[in-house]
C-alpha cells in the first residue's frame, strides 16, 4: 500500500487534489477564454488590417487597452458592467438567470478580455502578410468575397490565428489581477493557478505549495510559448514560406 501511495504521488507530481483542481480550473478557464474571443478577434483584426473608416485608430487603441492598463482596472470595469446591478449584468441576471461575477464563467470572461489583444495582434500580423495579389487573382477567376476568404485568405493567415490562440491560452493560464477582481478567489470555482499560488504565499508554511504550483505554472507557460512557435513555423513551411 505504501508503494502504491508513493506511485500515485509521483504520478500527480506531488500535488494535492486541491492543487490539481486549481491546475485543471486554469486549463478550463484559459480554454474557454480562447473559445470565446477567437472569432471576435479575427473580425476585429480584419477591420484593423483592411478597414478604412473614421475612428479606426481609436478602435485600435481600445482593443489594445488591456495590455497597458492595470489588470485590476479591467476587472473593476467588468465588475461595474457585468455585476448583478451593472448595465449588462442586471438584465442577464434578471431575464436569463445568468450570473458571471464570482463564477468560473466570469473568470473565463476576465481572462478573455485580457488575452483578446494578443489574438488580435497575431491575427492582424498574419493577415497583413497575405499577398493581396493572390486575392486579386482569385477575384479575376470569378471567386466571390466569401470564396476568396475561405480558399485564399484564411489558409494564408492561419499561422497567425493558431499562434495567437496558443499564445492567448498560455497568457490566460497566468492571468491574476482581472480574475481576482471580477471573479474573486473561490476554491473550486474561480481559484485558478495564479490565485492558488497567491493564497499559498499568504498561508503560514505555504512556501512548498507555492513553489510546486509556480513550477507547474512556469512549465505550462513555456510549453505554450514553444507550441505557438512550433505551430507558426510548421504552418509557414506548409504554406511554402519557410
Amino acid at each position: 500500500m505504501a508503494a502504491l501511495r508513493l506511485h500515485a504521488r509521483a504520478v500527480t507530481l506531488g500535488l494535492s487534489p486541491e492543487e490539481w483542481q486549481a491546475v485543471r480550473l486554469s486549463l478550463d478557464v484559459a480554454s474557454r477564454s480562447v473559445a470565446v474571443s477567437l472569432l471576435p478577434a479575427i473580425g476585429i483584426a480584419w477591420l484593423l488590417a483592411r478597414g478604412r473608416f473614421p475612428g479606426r485608430m481609436l478602435l485600435d487603441a481600445l482593443v489594445h487597452l488591456p495590455l497597458v492598463v492595470p489588470p485590476v482596472v479591467v476587472g473593476w470595469g467588468l465588475l461595474m458592467l457585468f455585476g448583478i446591478r451593472g448595465p449588462i449584468g442586471a438584465p442577464l441576471h434578471d431575464w436569463f438567470g445568468v450570473r458571471l461575477v464570482f463564477t468560473t464563467d466570469g473568470a473565463a470572461l476576465a481572462t478573455a478580455v485580457m488575452s483578446f489583444p494578443l489574438i488580435v495582434r497575431a491575427v492582424r500580423l498574419g493577415l497583413e502578410s497575405v499577398d493581396t495579389g493572390l486575392e486579386a487573382a482569385a477575384r479575376t477567376l470569378g471567386a466571390g468575397p466569401l470564396d476568396r476568404f475561405v480558399t485564399v485568405t484564411l489558409p494564408l493567415m492561419s499561422p497567425g490565428i493558431l499562434a495567437g490562440a496558443v499564445t492567448a491560452f498560455a497568457a490566460g493560464l497566468g492571468e491574476f489581477g482581472a480574475v481576482i477582481t471580477f471573479a474573486s478567489n473561490i476554491p473550486g470555482e474561480t481559484q485558478t493557478l495564479p490565485l492558488a499560488i497567491y493564497s499559498a504565499t499568504q498561508t503560514p508554511g505555504g512556501e512548498a505549495t507555492a513553489a510546486r504550483l509556480a513550477l507547474v505554472s512556469f512549465t505550462l507557460a513555456v510549453c505554450g510559448l514553444l507550441l505557438a512557435e512550433v505551430i507558426a513555423r510548421r504552418m509557414h513551411l506548409w504554406l511554402g514560406r519557410g
